[in-house]
């Protein structure tokens, strides 16, 4: 059987809207509909978020996403290429034994 990971990249040092993740949109904050879009689907296994913020990690948690680990901060930044945090995603997860066959980002 096909194990299909979703994970939601969600940093805690947004310039443009500071607290983004974590602001509320009609009447959920932002990071609750890329849970429940991941929670929702059929073919989704597992839903995490990877994140460096101990605020949305609680916020991903109480609308159902896993939090496993913290990513680093400095897999955190600005310029921080997308690959870094999936490969650090897929190194935790996979020093558990976990290993899913597909990988799928929802932002």
């Amino acid at each position: 059987m096909t194990e299909v990971l979703a994970i939601i990249p969600a940093r805690g040092g947004s310039k443009g809207l500071p607290g983004k993740n974590v602001r509320p949109l009609a009447g959920h904050p932002l990071i609750a509909y890329s849970v429940a879009a991941g929670l929702q689907s059929k073919l989704v296994d597992r839903v995490i978020c990877s994140t460096d913020s101990e605020e949305i990690a609680e916020v991903a948690r109480q609308y159902g996403a896993e939090v496993p680990f913290m990513r680093p901060p400095e897999l955190s930044q600005d310029s921080s290429p997308d690959i870094d945090f999936f490969n650090h995603a897929l190194k935790e997860l996979g020093a558990t034994g976990y290993r899913p066959d597909i990988i799928v980002p929802l932002r």
